[in-house]
């Protein structure tokens, strides 16, 4: 099966799932595939690219940009972000959906004045109880949405998760369902739902996910 054709079959998912909100925002991951794959994603009218690691985003950007130096992607950073790479993850990312601590929020306070730009921004919640993961742990959600509402530069949008490895997906996003309604008391507007990848789109999809993240399903094998 072809990239396009897989992409489009994604779509395909994406327009009929049931939503309050219209249809929800496919991201393609493309980490560990080269620019050139990220240019035919352009060709195919794709909008929306997600990359986890700075070092291989930041050069992928500038050489999709030599590729197709018109094109209109927004980049969505995924992956943890440590805060001495927010200066360079924000020349490329429109949206970050891996705000998870104060340190970052902070970071990002002082940067984006700086460089005179907002930038989107999720919440994402850690699911699995270990600290050691990314992710807010859901007691200390109130307190980190309240910081990052602080910050006029963050346009907050909604939650992040994923769901545990082993653990059975609608379980996990109901519990992001859950967190949601307190989460919700103190952002209103920020009513977004990233979750959902490759293996458990679908399910995200039909409990209300507006931001979908798939890779291998769409770019196929990684090349490590």
């Amino acid at each position: 099966m072809s990239l396009k054709e897989r992409y489009e079959r994604v779509l395909a998912d994406v327009a009929k799932a049931p939503s309050a909100f219209g249809p929800a925002t496919l991201i393609v991951v493309t980490k560990n595939h080269p620019a050139e794959l990220v240019a035919e994603l352009v060709d195919l009218g794709c909008m929306n690219v997600g990359e986890n690691r700075d070092q291989e985003a930041s050069a992928k950007y500038l050489a999709t940009q030599e590729l197709r130096p018109h094109n209109s992607l927004n980049w969505h950073f995924i992956g943890q972000l440590q805060t001495n790479k927010v200066k360079s993850v924000l020349r490329y990312a429109s949206a970050i959906h891996s705000i998870d601590r104060s340190s970052l929020v902070q970071e990002l306070a002082k940067q984006l004045p700086k460089l005179g730009r907002t930038v989107q921004g999720f919440i994402e919640l850690n699911l699995t109880g270990d600290p050691g993961r990314g992710g807010v742990m859901p007691a200390n959600l109130e307190a980190l949405t309240e910081e990052v509402l602080k910050v006029p530069e963050i346009q907050l949008q909604g939650l992040m998760a994923v769901a545990g490895l082993g653990e059975e997906p609608r379980s996990e996003f109901e519990r992001v369902l859950e967190l949601q309604h307190r989460f919700l008391t103190i952002a209103p507007e920020a009513r977004s739902l990233s979750m959902g990848m490759s293996e458990d789109y679908q399910v995200a999809l039909e409990l209300g996910a507006t931001h979908i993240r798939v890779g291998s399903k769409i770019t196929g094998p990684r090349s490590y």
